[in-house]
């Protein structure tokens, strides 16, 4: 087998898997020990170096604990060409089985167009195509390595951003424990633990390797800090529905007219009070929206969620004979997370197929004679969700080698088992069936109890019990509520089933070098659902109606790749080498599919590579995305056709395509309190739409991808080295679920009937029901830069120093929401920075080391509340971003993380460390929603302030 030395940059890494860590005489030795072939993520043809024609980013375990994050999500969220979370840790508006997950959303391209392998496989994902990272005990990594290009020639679907794999520990001999916990500084909240115990045995001929995990990441409260206590954040201390009662009279039509009064009540804007008795008239004043009669729904929320996970692994090997061997891997990890939401924003119309009112002949009808339609917050029930996810990992390898034709060839049959399970429990939402009795015909009987019904023909107090619904939470009961209450029931689960065969070897020497193929077949099942209990599918509760998700495929895959090394030791030709690989797909769902790919490394002299790379891609659609229920949502959108910050305001011919629909001049979007919208951003309606319903005539997306890179590892400076990276990337076809602006934009603004039907609007002008599901539609694209920068100094009598900097430009990232529309460019909006850099200094002395890794966020634009107000709008005129015209600017942020290790004499080591040392604080924004707060952090770990933490590993 030919073999040659690693290039100076990552030989280090191949011979200890620590990029900065080792000692001068390891070092020494790495430069030449000969080094046997691995498979690089990228490709399936194994080689002697790591520095291939394949852009990739490794991360070692040594790294990891650096960091002071303890889950693979955070980790990966803080590399430099990873974008903002699809679901960030704040998400606790986010209803679905994602809810709690991790996923890395690497070029802001979508965590479900991102490939993440474990040892080479594929791990677990949600109905919706997405992998949750949280699931993988990152106590058991030893690295991973970040393919930051497309590669679905060589792993298939959803490889289109790139490729995760996350490689296992292998063996040990011995154990270890390792033990952490951490903490903020001034909240004393986000309380996160890790506890960590591996062991392994064994020799050449058998091995075997056993973990057991233990994390939990803390809650915080959204109303325990300042910042983070209010929607909009402390300039803006807007309400919503309010926890008294509000009463209107009912129209003919079922919808609310005439009286519009709100009940007397102590206190206001936090729903501590005594609400005034309400069955008399008197006790009642005119609602203005004053915000006393509000009620600030984040008080009851949370600004991130608490998970705990749990993990069982074990990992084994055996020899057999005839030079095969046998391993296998077991993983089962459980995940348990609980959100809170504040109590539900209710009215009569929130089921509009079920509508309810206050009985006429209702005991605390103040009206009697007539029913009254109203509005109330039951904030005495906050909306909480437990979600219990359970994963489950098998896989089995045989392999081994095989001499033909006097070359070696190596081979593997494998069988991939990952599935993914879960139950959601929640309490908060009511039940309509059960408040339409409570609020009916009700009496005051001869024991002077409220009771349902009327004296002549009463309702037995045991199936029905009175609830005072304007009386605020002062006038609630446990009985009622408990009534009232409806406990809510979701399972889902998700199931990979994968056969595999692969064989590589060299079949021809050639002038340059072996020529190296490596081809394969793979049969994958792909099956999995998404049941809502049946009450929440009647559409008879406030936890919105939802259909089951069921649904099923087949892929049968063959691949093939060859390395072709065509020049050597040739003038301003030390090495030229092309890499061709293509690979068939044959879905049941929709068809099949053809991806290629080729790849050149070229060495023009010793020091210097240059690599690129063309390839095509693809992403078949979720089974959510064909097979999806589909269900009610109430949705934050912009109503272009609002005529103060509405496109319709500035755009004659808008407005007059809103007014041929109902909202004629002066249409002002309502909020869920029937008040005019106070800003030109999303807020959530007071009307449910129809949102997610899958689509079985879905294609795959397809893309292509291109990158030219250059790394450059000059002799003259030993320990030095630098990439830049190139890259492109365009999505068509894109498979989306478009929001609920997009939906009227595209119908208002870009003049697009096929839209226009989705929408409904009442007499008023209001939408009262918009559909929007999953499509083939547009595309996406983006292009940029990746710079890498390391150099490790000489020893010096003050230690060994390293520093290493990974920075991402992004010069464009545009979306095109239909074929033929334009372009909608996003780079240096919220979420889309133009760059972003992590620069880490490494030091080590003896037995002492340190880490201080800081990273920068570039500027950002934002949402202004109101494009008039210069306090609010740093930039109202002339500019037009995806929202509309005007921006505020939002300067860059730099966060500090600083770690301090000690390794003791009897084989432990000690790490104490500060993340985010200068204390930066979340900032306001108003391009965000689904969380509780608009005081988001850059950081994808959304940050608050000082973050301490305590980590001590022993071997043993």
């Amino acid at each position: 087998m030919m073999e040659k030395v690693l290039s100076r940059s990552i030989r280090l890494l191949c011979v200890s898997g620590v990029a900065f860590g080792m000692h001068a005489a390891n070092a020494q030795e790495a430069q030449t020990a000969p080094m046997q072939r691995i498979e690089v993520t990228g490709s399936r043809i194994r080689q002697v170096d790591m520095e291939t024609a394949q852009p990739i980013q490794v991360v070692t375990q040594e790294q990891i604990q650096k960091t002071g994050l303890v889950t693979v999500g955070d980790i990966l969220n803080n590399l430099s060409s990873v974008g903002s979370p699809d679901f960030s840790k704040g998400s606790t508006l986010t209803s679905n089985s994602e809810s709690g997950g991790q996923y890395a959303n690497l070029r802001n391209l979508g965590a479900n167009r991102l490939l993440v392998l474990v040892d080479g496989k594929r791990w677990t994902q949600s109905v919706d195509g997405y992998t949750d990272l949280s699931t993988i005990p990152s106590s058991m990594i030893e690295r991973m390595e970040v393919l930051k290009d497309g590669a679905s020639a060589i792993y298939g679907s959803d490889a289109v951003a790139g490729v995760v794999n996350i490689i296992l520990k292998k063996s040990m001999e011995g154990g270890q424990i390792s033990l952490y916990e951490g903490a903020y500084q001034h909240g004393g909240d986000n309380k996160t633990k890790d506890f960590s115990v591996s062991y392994g045995a064994g020799n050449d001929k058998a091995s075997i390797l056993f973990g057991l995990t233990h994390t939990e990441q803390g809650v915080i409260w959204a109303r325990d800090r300042d910042i983070t206590s209010y929607t909009y954040g402390p300039n803006h201390k807007s309400g919503g529905t309010g926890p008294w009662g509000r009463i209107r009279q009912v129209s003919a039509g079922g919808t609310a007219t005439g009286i519009n009064q709100y009940l007397n009540h102590t206190g206001g804007f936090d729903g501590v009070g005594t609400g005034s008795p309400s069955n008399q008239q008197g006790n009642y004043h005119a609602f203005t929206g004053a915000q006393d009669d509000t009620f600030n729904s984040t008080s009851q929320m949370q600004y991130q969620m608490p998970t705990k996970l749990d993990s069982i692994f074990t990992k084994g090997t055996v020899e057999l004979p005839y030079g095969m061997r046998f391993g296998t891997t077991a993983m089962f990890a459980q995940r348990n997370s609980n959100s809170q939401n504040a109590g539900y924003p209710l009215n009569s119309l929130t089921q509009s197929a079920y509508p309810v009112y206050i009985d006429k002949n209702n005991y605390y009808n103040p009206y009697q004679g007539q029913d009254l339609f109203f509005y109330r917050r039951t904030i005495e029930l906050p909306r909480t969700t437990d979600n219990e996810n359970r994963t489950v990992h098998i896989d089995s390898t045989l392999s081994g080698e095989f001499a033909a034709l006097g070359k070696t060839f190596t081979w593997d049959v494998g069988y991939n088992h990952s599935s993914v399970s879960g139950s959601m429990v929640s309490s908060g939402n009511l039940n309509l069936l059960n408040l339409k009795k409570a609020l009916g015909p009700s009496f005051r009987n001869a024991s002077g109890q409220i009771q349902c019904g009327t004296a002549a023909s009463p309702i037995p107090l045991a199936t029905c019990v009175p609830f005072d619904i304007l009386g605020g939470p002062s006038a609630s009961t446990p009985e009622a509520l408990a009534y009232i209450n409806s406990i809510g029931q979701h399972g889902y689960g998700s199931t990979i089933n994968s056969a595999t065969a692969n064989i590589a070897g060299e079949i021809l020497d050639l002038p340059a070098g072996a020529l190296g193929i490596a081809g394969g077949l793979e049969h994958r099942q792909v099956r999995g659902y998404d049941t809502p209990g049946q009450f929440e599918q009647s559409g008879y509760s406030t936890d919105l109606a939802a259909n089951a998700t069921y649904g099923r495929y087949n892929v049968r895959e063959a691949y093939l790749e060859a390395r072709i090394p065509v020049l050597k030791d040739l003038p301003f030709a030390k090495s030229l080498t092309f890499d061709v690989a293509s690979r068939y797909s044959d879905y049941s769902n929709f068809g099949s599919t053809h991806n290629s790919k080729v790849s050149v490394e070229w060495r023009p002299i010793n020091d210097l590579l240059v690599r690129a790379n063309w390839g095509q891609g693809f992403r078949a659609p979720a089974l959510g995305d064909t097979f999806g229920g589909g269900s009610q949502s109430f949705d934050y959108y912009l109503d272009p056709c609002d005529s103060q910050f509405g496109e319709a305001k500035s755009n004659p011919a808008v407005a007059a395509r809103c007014a041929t629909a109902g909202a004629g001049a002066g249409f002002r979007q309502l909020d869920q309190n029937g008040k005019p919208i106070t800003g030109a951003v999303e807020t959530q309606g007071a009307y449910p739409f129809q949102s997610g319903a899958g689509n079985r005539t879905l294609q795959p997306e397809t893309s292509v991808t291109d990158t030219l890179g250059f790394v450059y590892s000059p002799s003259w400076l030993p320990g030095a080295s630098a990439s830049v990276d190139f890259y492109r990337v365009k999505i068509d076809n894109r498979i989306t679920g478009i929001t609920a602006t997009d939906v009227a934009n595209n119908c208002y603004v870009e003049n697009n009937p096929a839209f226009c039907s989705s929408i409904q609007r009442n007499a008023a002008g209001e939408i009262t029901n918009l559909a929007h599901g999953n499509t083939n539609q547009g595309g996406l694209k983006t292009d940029g830069i990746d710079v890498s920068l390391a150099y490790r100094f000489p020893m010096t009598q003050y230690g060994r120093f390293s520093v290493k900097s990974d920075t991402s430009y992004t010069h464009s990232f545009s979306e095109q929401d239909s074929a033929g529309a334009e372009w909608q460019n996003y780079t240096g909006e919220y979420f889309y920075n133009k760059f972003k850099s992590v620069t880490t200094l490494d030091w080590s002395k003896g037995n002492w080391g340190a880490t201080w890794i800081v990273r920068y966020y570039s500027p950002t634009k934002d949402q202004c509340w109101d494009t008039e107000d210069p306090a609010e709008c740093s930039n109202p005129q002339g500019y037009t971003q995806s929202w509309g015209t005007g921006y505020n600017k939002l300067g860059s942020v730099t966060y500090h993380d600083l770690n301090v290790n000690y390794k003791t004499s009897w084989k432990g080591q000690i790490m104490v460390g500060i993340n985010n040392a200068f204390d930066k604080k979340p900032r306001i924004t108003y391009a965000v929603n689904g969380v509780s707060s608009s005081a988001t952090s850059v950081d994808p770990n959304m940050s608050l302030d000082r973050f301490f933490y305590v980590r001590y590993n022993q071997s043993f």
